[in-house]
């Protein structure tokens, strides 16, 4: 695997397209990206994360046109997207294709989307696939040493050395600042749900919508 900057995200997406690994940093922590559609790719990360089969990685959109493009946006969540995209929140929306269900299998039904600032956004826009994103670390760890996701290369590398996943690039992004998590909102419900609150607050969401969100 080979360390580079953000100024050559392009070979970082030629990997993604061909199958490979990347890992990326965010202001809240690194990330590691495949081709959503790759289900071989997306299947290593979840087995190097230790991740339940059942929880989903994220699906990084471009832009809330590209969204609606796929997803079906409620009223809320294109309030909560207005207000908050490109930034640190994730929305549950249905697919509006079926076949889509099957395809995109790793980042669930309905699925967790967002559109992201910074250099992940930028990957997302630079690859010519579908992005699917997750936090490098092991899933399940909180005990009182759990670090969390990594927030420094030589975290990222010894996470991958724990995993077993070999990335093809990593983006040396520095130290991530904010070590919190993306806030996510359950838009496939008939009335939004917060399910869980990261660094967008609850009291954020509620205002955007103009009525106090409850909880899942």
């Amino acid at each position: 695997m080979r360390v580079i900057g953000p100024e050559d995200l392009e070979v970082a997406a030629q990997a993604i397209e061909d199958g490979g690994l990347a890992v990326v940093p965010t202001r809240r922590w690194y990330m590691v990206c495949a081709d959503a559609s790759n289900a071989r790719a997306c299947d290593d990360i979840i087995t190097g994360k230790r991740r339940p089969s059942g929880k989903p990685l994220a699906y990084v959109a471009t832009s809330t046109a590209s969204c609606e493009e796929r997803f079906i946006l409620s009223p809320e969540a294109e309030r909560l997207a207005a207000a908050f995209w490109p930034g640190d929140l994730a929305l549950l929306l249905p697919w509006k294709n079926p076949e889509d269900t099957a395809q995109f299998a790793a980042v669930g039904s309905p699925a967790l989307v967002t559109i992201a600032p910074g250099i992940l956004g930028d990957l997302a826009s630079t690859v010519k696939v579908p992005l699917a994103a997750t936090t490098a670390n092991i899933s399940g760890d909180a005990g009182p040493n759990d670090p969390g996701p990594a927030i420094t290369l030589d975290q990222v590398h010894a996470f991958l050395a724990v995993s077993g996943l070999e990335p093809d690039f990593i983006v040396d992004g520095g130290v991530c600042p904010a070590v919190n998590h993306l806030t996510i909102v359950d838009c496939f419900t008939p009335e939004a749900r917060l399910v869980r609150t990261g660094l967008i607050h609850q009291r954020a969401i509620s205002a955007a919508l103009g009525t106090e969100i409850r909880t899942a």
